[in-house]
């Protein structure tokens, strides 16, 4: 019987000197993905981590495996391409809110369209590190940043709209300051057949400094967050007693054990439903008033384009004597000189 190898964070552990800022929450998700590879228990010589520009990006150095550090927002078409090339590769894409949703949006949407199966991490830290400072696609409204000295006009993009509008199979978001949600969410992304979005929400203690603060805040974070599980009801709160219920077509938070509200009336967490719908809702709840929603928001079962791209070579192949490349020479027209 074949030996199963049992693998360590250290085995995906490079030997080069991470240079991110100290207090830089990108720290804290490559020590959560070495270990959640070594959960998964796929080889480091299995798996390839592509990336573009930015501070987020930075990450395929530090990682023991296959990687390829990318031109900016081309890391979904290269990754697509390492995937389809070879579709027995575990393919991680890591990318930031500018990499990704500004100048790679349209990579990013028609790899999440075509269910392509690789790993997105999209490290969101509101603001363009790399360069200094300026205002990204997902900076707040009014935020002062050396682009927008008086302020940014611009309405911010919502990666788990995007991702939704794209016909996304897989959402999930964590903090980068809960390790135990992150190596969840980090786990299930991988293990699921697709095109898996995690929206990373990590600080940049530099250019953009609390910007998910009102969240990250230990005292408080239960009452702000609520981490959604597949088939558990949907409550939160430092003593377990708010949920989730809907009124109407508005998702309403509750105390339980107050004006009549039992754990019973608290609405059941269903990530494999195909409608997108609550599954929408759920991701774009925003503070104060409504917590915001961590782990898996969706994870649904879908024909991978890797899988379907395979198959049809395999189809194809199966109705013609044309089985490679020699074979498509020999076939041609040919003469000697």
């Amino acid at each position: 019987m074949e030996e199963i190898k049992q693998y360590s964070a250290k085995d995906f552990k490079s030997d080069q000197y991470v240079r991110w800022c100290p207090g830089c929450g990108d720290h804290a998700l490559v020590n959560v993905l070495q270990k959640s590879m070594a959960e998964i228990g796929i080889a480091p010589h299995e798996t390839a981590v592509i990336s573009g520009i930015g501070c987020s990006s930075r990450l395929p150095y530090y990682m023991n495996t296959y990687g390829f550090h990318t031109i900016h927002g081309r890391g979904a078409a290269v990754a697509t391409g390492v995937k389809v090339a070879n579709p027995n590769l575990t393919v991680w894409q890591i990318t930031g809110d500018g990499d990704c949703l500004a100048i790679g949006g349209n990579h990013f949407i028609h790899s999440v369209r075509r269910n392509v199966d690789l790993n997105v991490l999209l490290f969101n830290n509101q603001i363009y590190g790399l360069t200094k400072g300026q205002y990204s696609p997902t900076s707040k409204k009014g935020l002062v940043t050396k682009s927008s000295p008086f302020g940014t006009v611009e309405r911010p993009f919502r990666p788990a709209e995007l991702t939704f509008g794209a016909r996304g199979t897989f959402f999930a978001r964590t903090l980068d300051v809960d390790l135990q949600t992150a190596q969840t969410v980090l786990t299930a992304a991988a293990q699921h057949k697709g095109t898996s979005v995690v929206e990373c929400l990590v600080n940049c203690v530099i250019f953009n400094d609390g910007a998910h603060g009102w969240l990250a805040d230990k005292a408080n974070r239960a009452d702000r967050s609520i981490v959604l599980e597949h088939g558990k009801p949907m409550i939160f709160g430092s003593n377990k007693d708010k949920g989730l219920v809907l009124e109407g077509f508005n998702l309403k938070v509750v105390s339980i054990g107050e004006h009549g509200v039992k754990e019973s009336d608290i609405l059941i967490h269903d990530a494999t439903c195909e409608d997108a719908t609550l599954h929408q809702k759920l991701a774009m709840m925003e503070g104060p008033d409504m917590p915001i929603a961590m782990g898996v928001i969706r994870q649904v079962a879908a024909e991978t384009y890797d899988a379907a791209v395979e198959n049809q070579i395999k189809e194809i192949q199966a109705q013609t004597s044309i089985k490679n490349f020699d074979d498509l020479v020999d076939s041609l027209e040919q003469w000697e000189i």
